[in-house]
């Protein structure tokens, strides 16, 4: 009787094993994991970002720079253009140049040129990126007075935000968002063609600057355009830079703001996303936000300590050249941005 009992105890048990060993095979032999495994395995396959790159990103900055100053009308503009176009023809799903006429605060009449390319264009949910790249005709705040009529290079203001979307450009290429998020990157022209400072018209209307934007936000290379969110990139690209919350940026997309700063606080670099608040700055984004109701920011680079009182030292000098370029803010701007890119839904 012992014998039998023990017997048939242990005949129950291997029954037992055999049915859970059963329940864990699928109808092809193979063990299922569970369903929350395989959501947090396509979760951290759907994260992975890819790595921006700093050197990218500089090279993309000098080869502008080797066009020479991209002033309207210039030479330089032109073929400037030509490689921007072919640049995003490259790497995006779809590129453009949306031409456009505008006309100057000195009644010239531009042949302007905004450069757009789009990631995943057929989705709905979109982001705007975008940064000017034509640089000023006048070094009008040149410590120099023989040189404030020379048109500067722009290797911070304009090419510093151009050479990070394009390196961010490339990332998208690279490693394709979720079919369902959409980018599109604008390059906007005739951003820097204001007033010179001795110009009795200067600081007379904000009108007379982002004529680029100023066209994109009223004639969308889409009709009915519209995203999530915008970020613009403006001077991002100087040593020791820091970046406060520029004010109209905290007027009309506070949210977008805290996105971003708070991905970059989680990246460590809140040293330079400063949480305070910045100066008012007339620029792309202040169109994008009043005209086209997209939400957009602005990050740029503020230091009310300098000898004009806003800008960094070498705004609109012939000092804003290639020089004034550090691989580590571009490389700081350009992961957060990337990582606010990938991580969005």
């Amino acid at each position: 009787m012992v014998i039998f009992a023990k017997n048939n105890y242990m005949l129950r048990f291997h029954i037992l094993l055999i049915m859970i060993a059963l329940s864990l095979l699928g109808c092809n032999g193979t063990t299922r994991k569970p369903a929350a495994s395989d959501g947090v395995e396509k979760q951290a396959r759907q994260l992975e970002i890819p790595a921006f790159s700093a050197d990218s990103a500089y090279r993309y900055v000098a080869d502008q720079l080797a066009f020479g100053p991209r002033v309207p009308g210039s030479s330089a503009h032109g073929k400037a253009a030509d490689w921007l176009y072919g640049q995003l023809r490259r790497h995006a799903d779809t590129a453009m140049i949306q031409q456009f006429k505008a006309r100057a605060y000195n009644k010239t009449i531009f042949d302007g040129k905004n450069i757009i390319g789009s990631f995943n264009p057929q989705a709905r949910k979109r982001i705007l990126l975008a940064a000017h790249w034509d640089s000023r005709p006048y070094a009008d705040h040149d410590p120099d007075p023989a040189n404030r009529r020379k048109p500067i290079d722009g290797a911070n203001d304009g090419a510093s935000g151009v050479g990070v979307l394009l390196e961010i450009a490339r990332l998208l290429h690279q490693k394709p968002l979720d079919p369902a998020q959409g980018v599109d990157i604008i390059f906007f022209d005739l951003e820097d063609y204001g007033p010179h400072q001795d110009d009795p018209r200067s600081g007379s209307s904000e009108e007379h600057w982002a004529l680029g934007s100023q066209h994109w936000s009223r004639n969308p290379h889409v009709p009915g355009y519209r995203a999530q969110f915008g970020i613009l990139l403006d001077m991002v690209g100087a040593p020791n830079a820091i970046f406060p919350r520029e004010y109209f940026s905290q007027q009309y997309a506070s949210w977008v703001l805290d996105k971003v700063w708070r991905t970059a606080q989680r990246m460590g670099y809140d040293y330079k996303f400063i949480n305070k608040p910045g100066a008012p700055i007339s620029d792309d984004h202040l169109p994008v936000n009043q005209i086209a109701g997209i939400p957009m920011i602005n990050i740029i680079h503020l230091d009310p300590n300098s000898s004009n009182g806003t800008f960094y030292e070498y705004w609109h000098t012939l000092g804003d050249n290639l020089s004034q370029i550090d691989p580590k803010t571009l490389q700081a701007v350009g992961e957060v941005v990337t990582k606010v890119i990938y991580e969005s839904k």
